[in-house]
């Protein structure tokens, strides 16, 4: 650390590395913290979290009891143990709040004064976080299994919806209706993602065991699927199109810089994809336990070097190197099967969400101090001199 502070000092390093360094050797050490507790307000199992990115400091969650609920993450109190509080509440008693499980929630990504959930009983909600109450309600045929809005988007407010219809659903926040339909896919589509990078590229994946890409300004279809075999017929089945996966894919993931795309499917497989040319990377993750019937929620660090990827896996967290697929660790906490994790980019730190009711906080172990050696003070002209501690400001000089 201290080599890489002189470093910056002196101009001989970006301050990136310093930063890359620093973030890679927090995730590295990421543990379950025991002075931190989130409030217990769930009474089924959480399906989704989402943690705003204009202050970091609001956490959304929707459960399998339809209650929606928003935390502030900020410790206040002054001491290392604290809870984080439930700011506001949609729940069971209030005449807004959704009828079955809550699947997906996610904050407007420019303003903290809006978000948006969907659920089973076939809404997608548009809350004002103020009055919470819904300022636009979409009503679909089926189940609603997840919806995302871009994080990028400045020509667009179109929200990309996945429900157990074929057919991808884009509703539009300024008009408040559906105004296109993307078909492709065969079943039930389980996970839906926008591109960190072009703001009119868009993901899908489905029970038919195939992801799509599409550029939403085309009237055409998708721009292509992904073949978990890169062409090679002798590989592939008999069947005519590309698959993904040899199961349903649950889950998708871009990475921070849109380049790649992570998927999962209930072949106990991830995999990795050029996003620019939908190539397989065929990093080996090895078995990558997911028997989830519905969208898998998975996240990817920031500013790491290398990058990981968490995935929920039975009832612990499983931490992958991005590239190389190597098992970093496994973070066990909960009692029962994990739905869903957010990493949080500013200060390392990831949330968990399970059936268990439970919202566990993991953070980096404390670095711990410089320690004097022992035993190596000098008596110098009758005078005893200690050791230069090597973070002292003598060190320094």
């Amino acid at each position: 650390m201290l080599g890489f502070l002189t470093a910056r000092q002196a101009g001989l390093d970006d301050p990136l590395r310093l930063r890359r360094a620093e973030s890679t050797r927090r995730v590295l050490n990421l543990e379950l913290n025991h002075d931190r507790d989130v409030d217990r307000i769930h009474s089924n199992g959480v399906n989704t979290i989402d943690i705003e990115v204009i202050e970091g400091r609001y956490m959304l969650s929707g459960g399998a009891d339809g209650v929606i609920v928003v935390y502030d993450l900020e410790n206040n109190s002054g001491k290392p143990q604290y809870t984080c509080k439930a700011v506001c509440t949609v729940g069971r008693s209030s005449r807004y709040v959704h009828r079955f499980s809550v699947e997906t929630v996610q904050w407007y990504p420019h303003d903290t004064g809006m978000f948006v959930s969907s659920s089973f009983d076939k809404t997608m909600k548009v809350w004002d976080t103020e009055t919470l109450k819904p300022a636009e309600v979409f009503q679909f045929e089926g189940n609603v299994y997840c919806h995302h809005m871009s994080p990028i988007a400045r020509k667009h407010s179109l929200i990309a919806v996945g429900t157990k219809d074929q057919k991808v659903q884009l509703c539009d926040l300024k008009s408040g209706s559906r105004i296109q339909v993307l078909q492709g896919h065969r079943g039930e589509v389980l996970s839906v993602r926008w591109s960190p990078r072009y703001e009119h590229i868009l993901a899908t994946a489905s029970t038919d065991s195939r992801v799509l890409v599409w550029d939403v300004r085309r009237a055409s279809g998708s721009l292509f699927s992904l073949d978990q075999h890169n062409g090679d017929k002798s590989k592939a089945s008999s069947e005519a199109v590309n698959t993904a996966h040899n199961g349903r894919v649950n889950g998708l993931c871009f990475t921070v810089d849109g380049l790649y795309l992570l998927t999962t499917g209930t072949d106990d497989r991830m995999r990795l994809w050029n996003s620019a040319n939908g190539k397989n990377t065929l990093v080996n993750y090895g078995k990558v336990s997911n028997e989830s019937r519905k969208g898998l929620k998975i996240t990817v660090s920031h500013s790491c070097s290398p990058e990981f990827v968490f995935v929920p896996c039975g009832s612990s967290v499983a931490v992958y190197t991005l590239h190389t697929g190597e098992l970093v660790t496994m973070l066990r906490g909960h009692y029962n099967n994990v739905d869903c994790c957010q990493f949080h980019p500013d200060y390392q730190e990831l949330y968990s969400g399970g059936k268990d009711c439970n919202i566990l906080a993991w953070v980096p172990i404390v670095r711990p101090p410089d320690v004097e050696e022992e035993g190596t003070a000098a008596k110098v002209g009758g005078c005893t001199q200690g050791v230069i501690r090597p973070g002292s400001p003598e060190a320094w000089s």
